[in-house]
């Protein structure tokens, strides 16, 4: 497996197979795949795009993930700003990038993929905050909320609801740059950034 970045059309030449990806990943239907489809093409355009992805050696994408300057008039940093009080919207949205997707498909996964992805993705990344949202799933199981949770990343709002989707998500937090070191995956050690 290599881990690379990726430009703007190497996501958008990949299209097909980030799709396929996310809907592994997140277990959605086809005609929600068709969205999001839609959506990435769309992202790859905004300011502060950054993306990564891990390849096989036969060049098959075995994860991705994506983010961008989160800033108003984005649908996703509106809904989360007006549920933010005064103090937290400044401190957290100001200079803000927003961790879009990252995923790994299910037959990669509990290798350490997603881990050397985030850790990427928030070194290219622009910003004194990095904020995300993951559905609020069994928070104790979840391999994405313990990936979060030693990148040090905080509660900033918990139970939270999209308009058009029943789930709970949690928005998750943390400062930039990343300087501190991360533990390990099921490590008692600790590994460089």
């Amino acid at each position: 497996m290599r881990l690379v970045p990726w430009q703007p059309d190497d996501m958008l030449r990949r299209l097909d197979d980030v799709v396929s990806v996310y809907g592994e990943a997140m277990g959605y239907r086809a005609e929600l795949l068709q969205t999001r489809r839609g959506y990435i093409g769309a992202h790859v355009r905004r300011a502060g795009f950054r993306a990564v992805a891990t390849l096989t050696t036969e060049g098959q994408l075995a994860g991705f993930g994506y983010g961008y300057a989160s800033g108003p008039g984005q649908w996703w940093h509106d809904q989360v700003r007006s549920a933010l009080d005064d103090a937290a919207r400044q401190r957290w949205l100001s200079h803000c990038f927003e961790v879009v997707e990252l995923h790994v498909r299910p037959s990669a996964q509990g290798h350490g993929i997603g881990a050397r992805q985030l850790r990427a993705l928030l070194s290219m990344a622009d910003g004194s905050t990095v904020l995300l949202s993951t559905p609020e799933a069994d928070e104790q199981r979840s391999r994405a909320w313990r990936l979060y949770r030693r990148f040090g990343f905080e509660d900033l709002l918990r139970d939270f609801h999209f308009p058009g989707d029943e789930r709970g998500f949690a928005i998750l937090g943390r400062g930039l740059p990343l300087t501190e070191r991360v533990p390990a995956e099921g490590a008692p050690g600790i590994v460089g950034i």
